[in-house]
């Protein structure tokens, strides 16, 4: 549903115009209904009250997805959302295959992830909102929200936002009843000892829509409070939104055409970030005092949040993230015509893309794979790698005709980096859509190896004496013969070449 100045419309009939662009994202969990309603009102509304919405949307476009997990949503019941009060009925968390769309938006493995995509490439929206119910702790906000964290967002607009977007936000939420704070990151334990802001990867959609200079708030009401109330908060976040959107929204719009410039004239740019928790912010809490109760189910002892208690207190945020890793930039990447998959999400993200006619070598870095942990049970359809370690080397390398190049001097580019960079959070490689290089292909036989390996040996000085001071050095490599033949083997012209080499390419210049 797009709703513009003169009427709803589909969504090919408006192109990205000069006006800035809202987009709402309803029902990813489809038990957490609340912006279905609220948005759908919103949408009414904006049709109908001419008086009070005209004048906005002579500045703001507006785009509603109203049901995103149509698959959940037709999954009705009345018992999954355990920890929530209403609606009666509701839709399940998993779409018609179990994903949960929350962690699809970088990976892309459902229909779902990939019409959002579409809609968001060619909407190009300037502020994304995703309408969430909380889960966690007890407290007095009806409103919380899980927004772009400014260290990560990054450059003007994450400045901007934090300083000047949010509090003005936040202060028309409060006026309106509906005092709102960062979502209460608390991790099962009472609030008022302090949390960190959630860091919301690319998995997730307002991290996804990071990567392309779009700011995001995800609201999330709290489960606990009546359904009509959560639907009014989530309805207040939606008219203040669009109502500051038509104040600030070509201030944002000239701070995303800035940072997509500074972007890619960086030398090097972060991929990886953590919570700083030396220097904590202080936050407006409206919490319950909690407390330690005897269990009637466990014998033990339960948290207890106790409503007859309210309290206002400033209590430690720590929203502060410092860069726990980043690359240098490179002219561009080189992804091999065989990774079709890889290839098609960056068609699907719109990143602007060569594919190379003439044969012609290049400069450029390769990555080894020189270790991976894996969650050792699937996540989301994957065995996530939760630690990459790499080695680099410079080659040259043969481009062949089929190949695709990708340069980094484009308006994609945060997004390039943050999917074919393998140590980034949400990497395609930490997902798994490379993972056959990380499986060895052809061995040796030690009883027809052991020729090759004695010729080794006496034709390469240097590797004699590595071979040598390991097995000086290693009583348990020095004990096994299988140990030190492969060692040998990973050395020689057998060991094959694609084994543990990441197939993208860092190019160090573009080929002509």
């Amino acid at each position: 549903v797009l709703i513009t100045d003169e009427r709803p419309v589909t969504l090919g009939d408006v192109s990205r115009d000069a006006r800035t662009v809202l987009l709402i994202n309803n029902a990813i969990h489809p038990g957490e209904s609340d912006g279905v309603d609220a948005s759908m009102a919103f949408a009414r509304d904006l049709v109908n009250d001419k008086e009070r919405y005209g004048v906005l949307l002579d500045e703001v476009i507006v785009a509603i997805i109203p049901l995103y997990n149509i698959g959940g949503a037709l999954n009705r019941n009345t018992g999954t959302r355990a920890n929530q009060n209403g609606p009666r009925a509701y839709g399940f968390r998993g779409n018609g295959r179990n994903y949960d769309l929350n962690r699809d938006f970088m990976k892309c493995d459902t229909r779902n992830a990939r019409s959002f995509a579409q809609i968001f490439h060619l909407l190009d929206p300037d502020f994304f909102i995703d309408t969430h119910v909380s889960n966690g702790a007890d407290y007095q906000h009806v409103m919380t929200t899980s927004q772009s964290q400014k260290d990560k967002l990054g450059l003007s607009l994450g400045k901007y936002m934090h300083t000047v977007f949010e509090p003005q936000l936040f202060e028309t939420m409060k006026k309106g009843g509906m005092p709102t704070i960062p979502y209460v990151n608390s991790s099962g334990a009472p609030p008022e000892n302090g949390f960190a802001q959630f860091l919301e990867t690319p998995r997730y959609s307002t991290g996804f829509t990071g990567l392309f200079q779009t700011m995001g708030y995800m609201t999330e009401t709290h489960m606990l409070k009546p359904y009509p109330q959560r639907v009014a908060a989530t309805r207040l976040f939606l008219d203040e939104s669009l109502a500051l959107l038509a104040k600030e929204g070509k201030r944002i719009q000239l701070l995303r055409k800035q940072d997509r410039d500074s972007y890619r004239r960086q030398e090097s740019v972060p991929i990886a970030w953590e919570v700083d928790r030396n220097h904590p912010a202080r936050l407006e809490f409206h919490g319950y005092e909690a407390k330690q109760i005897a269990s009637r189910v466990t014998g033990g002892t339960r948290l207890f949040y106790d409503r007859d208690k309210p309290y206002i207190r400033n209590i430690p945020y720590f929203n502060e993230y410092k860069v726990s890793e980043s690359v240098k930039l490179p002219a561009g990447y080189l992804i091999p015509r065989e990774w079709h998959t890889v290839i098609d999400l960056m068609e699907l993200n719109a990143v602007t893309m060569r594919t190379i006619k003439t044969p012609v070598k290049v400069p450029a870095e390769i990555y080894r794979v020189d270790s991976v942990e894996s969650r050792t049970a699937p996540y989301e359809g994957h065995y996530f790698h939760d630690k990459v370690e790499l080695a680099t080397r410079k080659e040259t390398i043969l481009v062949r005709s089929g190949d695709v190049v990708i340069p980094v001097n484009q308006a994609r580019a945060r997004y390039v980096v943050e999917a074919l960079e393998p140590k980034a959070m949400d990497s395609l490689f930490r997902w798994n859509r490379f993972d056959t290089v990380l499986q060895q292909k052809e061995y040796f036989s030690p009883y027809v190896f052991e020729t090759t390996a004695e010729k080794l040996l006496a034709n390469d000085q240097a590797l004699r004496e590595e071979f040598n001071i390991k097995k000086q050095s290693d009583s348990e490599f020095s004990g096994d013969r299988r140990a030190q033949l492969e060692f040998l083997y990973k050395r020689s012209e057998n060991y094959e070449k694609s084994h543990r080499r990441y197939p993208v390419a860092r190019l160090l210049q573009l080929p002509k």
